[in-house]
C-alpha cells in the first residue's frame, strides 16, 4: 500500500503559477507510475499528467501541455506537477495517483486531494 499527500494547492489569478507536490511512503518501491488527475465540480475526473518511475518518462493530457510538468525526486520519492499559465478552466480538485501496473483502476491508490482555484 502507497500512501500520498498532497500539497501545494490555493488560490491563484489566471496566467499564474503553482507547483504541486505529492509525497509517497509506504510500498513506494512498488510503483509503476505515479501521476496526477483532476476533477471540477460537476465533471468527471480527468487524466492531467504520469511519469514512469522507472526511467522518468512524462505523459500529459493534451489540454496541459506546454504549461504543465510533471517531474519527480526519487529521492523524496515526490512527484510534482508544474503549472503555468493557469487558466480558469484548471479550477479542480487535483488528486495524486499511484500504480504499480501500466494504466489506472482497481489498483490504483489515491491521495485525498489538493484544490486549485484560478481566478479569471
Amino acid at each position: 500500500q502507497v500512501h500520498l499527500v498532497e500539497s501545494g494547492g490555493g488560490l491563484v489569478q489566471a496566467g499564474g503559477s503553482l507547483r504541486l507536490s505529492c509525497a509517497a511512503s509506504g510500498r513506494t518501491f512498488s510503483y509503476y507510475a505515479m501521476g496526477w488527475f483532476r476533477q471540477a465540480p460537476g465533471k468527471e475526473r480527468e487524466f492531467v499528467a504520469a511519469i514512469r518511475w522507472s526511467d522518468g518518462r512524462p505523459y500529459h493530457a493534451d489540454s496541459v501541455k506546454g504549461r504543465f510538468t510533471i517531474s519527480r525526486d526519487n529521492a523524496k520519492n515526490t512527484v510534482y506537477l508544474q503549472m503555468n499559465s493557469l487558466k480558469p478552466e484548471d479550477t479542480a480538485v487535483y488528486c495524486c495517483a499511484a500504480d504499480p501496473y501500466p494504466g489506472w483502476g482497481p489498483t490504483t491508490n489515491w491521495g485525498q486531494g489538493t484544490q486549485v482555484t484560478v481566478s479569471s
